[in-house]
C-alpha cells in the first residue's frame, strides 16, 4: 500500500510556541498533524539511525507527515519524554496519540499493523 504523497506533504515543525505553558506547547505541536514524528534531526537530514529508519518507513509508505527536530528544543525533548512516558526518540504519533518509538514503528511496520493504522487515518 502506498500513498503516494509528494515531497511537500512532508514538512518541519520549526519551533514550539513558547507563548504557551510546557503542556500546551506539546499538545499543539501534536494537534498540527495527524502524522508527527519527534526525532533527532529532519526528514532530510536525520541525526541518528533509529530516526533515519523512521523516516525511511514512512516515506516509503507515503504516508504525509511532520516531523520536530527535538535537538533545537531542549524544553519539548524532556517535557514530550515525561508527557508521553517514553524515554527515547524518534517517537511517533498518530492523531496526537503515541504510536511508539523505531523499534515498535519497524516491528509494526514489518507485520502490517503500521499500513493498517495510517490506512485508517
Amino acid at each position: 500500500m502506498s500513498f503516494n504523497i509528494l515531497n511537500n506533504e512532508i514538512s518541519e515543525i520549526e519551533t514550539a510556541d513558547k507563548t504557551k505553558d510546557l503542556k500546551h506547547q506539546i499538545e499543539a505541536l501534536l494537534s498540527s498533524s495527524k502524522v508527527i514524528l519527534f526525532m533527532k534531526g529532519n526528514s532530510q537530514m536525520p541525526q541518528c539511525g533509529f530516526s533515519a529508519n523512521s523516516v525511511a518507513i514512512l516515506k516509503h509508505l507515503g504516508v504525509p507527515f511532520k516531523t520536530f527536530n527535538i535537538l533545537n528544543d531542549s524544553e519539548i525533548r524532556q517535557g514530550l519524554k515525561e508527557y508521553s512516558n517514553w524515554p527515547t526518540y524518534p517517537q511517533l504519533y498518530v492523531d496526537g496519540k503515541l504510536v511508539g518509538g523505531n523499534d515498535i514503528l519497524t516491528e509494526m511496520y514489518q507485520n502490517g499493523d503500521l499500513q493498517e493504522l495510517l490506512k485508517n487515518n
